[in-house]
C-alpha cells in the first residue's frame, strides 16, 4: 500500500513539474544535441532568460 502511494505521489510531482515547464530545458538540450550536434547549447539560465524576453517581445504568442 505504501509503495502505491510513494508512486502515486512521484507521478503527481512529475506531472506537475512537467506541467509547470520544469522538463523544457532538457527537452532542448535534447533537441539541440540530436538535430543540431554543432549548436552551442545555452545554459539553463540563459535559455529561461531567451524564452521570456521572446515572450515579453511578443505577449500575443502566449496564452496568459
Amino acid at each position: 500500500m505504501a509503495n502505491r502511494v510513494v508512486g502515486a505521489l512521484r507521478t503527481a510531482w512529475w506531472w506537475t513539474g512537467s506541467l509547470m515547464g520544469d522538463h523544457d530545458y532538457s527537452r532542448y538540450v535534447d533537441h539541440l544535441r540530436r538535430c543540431h550536434p554543432g549548436a552551442a547549447v545555452p545554459s539553463e539560465r540563459e535559455y529561461w532568460r531567451a524564452r521570456y524576453a521572446d515572450a515579453d517581445a511578443n505577449p500575443g504568442a502566449r496564452c496568459c
